[in-house]
């Protein structure tokens, strides 16, 4: 992910898109003991903002946003594997917002701030990372030291999909427990190897869920693959 702001070479951009803050919904979500709701967003050429199909395969230059929200107090932090295989810190930071703070049944945006995410750099699946604690982790986010690596899976279209509604949408794309068998940074690490017990996923439309049958009394992470081409 490329940062406008700074001038970073990775591959999803911050831009300024002039709107408002997320407003707080008062709706509380009933399933599950400890759940979560992620809906992702695409800039239409109007300006307006609309949700779409986690697995969309995204455009150059497409602008996007989330919008989260959980049945529960905590403390979120998002991150990005790009395809160039840098590892950035979405939020919390500067631009973006800094208070990471959740509250039961209010919806939050990410970026936070008048800004939106720019999709720009090699083609293939932009892998941001969700991580969710009750409690909060430091006063600083996870730390991602890590090599970079580049991603090498290429977004491809569902046929069905593609005939019958003309969108092209990679199935492999949307929300998913983190793979076992990945290199992650440490700062990441712990919460993954919790992560791997009952958590249940599941879509409701146009939006991702995430439940655990049981109070989460730690952090736990998944992730949110972006298919561009």
């Amino acid at each position: 992910m490329t940062r406008a702001a700074i001038g970073c070479a990775t591959a999803l951009a911050l831009a300024a898109c002039g709107q408002a803050p997320a407003m707080a919904q008062s709706r509380t979500l009933a399933q599950g003991a400890h759940r979560m709701e992620i809906v992702l967003e695409r800039r239409e050429p109007g300006g307006g903002w609309r949700a779409i199909d986690p697995g969309l395969v995204l455009d150059q230059g497409d602008e996007v946003r989330f919008r989260f929200r959980t049945n529960f107090d905590g403390y979120l932090y998002v991150s990005n594997h790009g395809t160039s295989g840098r590892y950035d810190q979405l939020f919390p930071r500067e631009e973006t917002g800094r208070n990471n703070r959740v509250a039961a049944g209010q919806e939050y945006r990410v970026p936070a701030t008048s800004t939106a995410l720019r999709i720009a750099g090699p083609a293939g699946h932009e892998i941001v990372y969700w991580l969710v604690s009750p409690a909060r982790l430091g006063d600083a986010p996870p730390r991602l030291d890590i090599p970079a690596e580049p991603h090498t899976l290429i977004p491809r279209c569902d046929d069905a999909r593609l005939k019958a509604r003309g969108d092209c949408v990679d199935v492999s794309a949307g929300l998913r427990l983190v793979p076992r068998d990945i290199e992650i940074p440490p700062g990441l690490s712990d919460a993954a190897s919790r992560s791997q017990r009952d958590l249940m996923f599941m879509r409701q439309q146009d939006t991702a869920v995430i439940s655990s049958p049981e109070p989460l009394t730690g952090p736990v992470i998944y992730e949110f693959a972006l298919a561009h081409r």
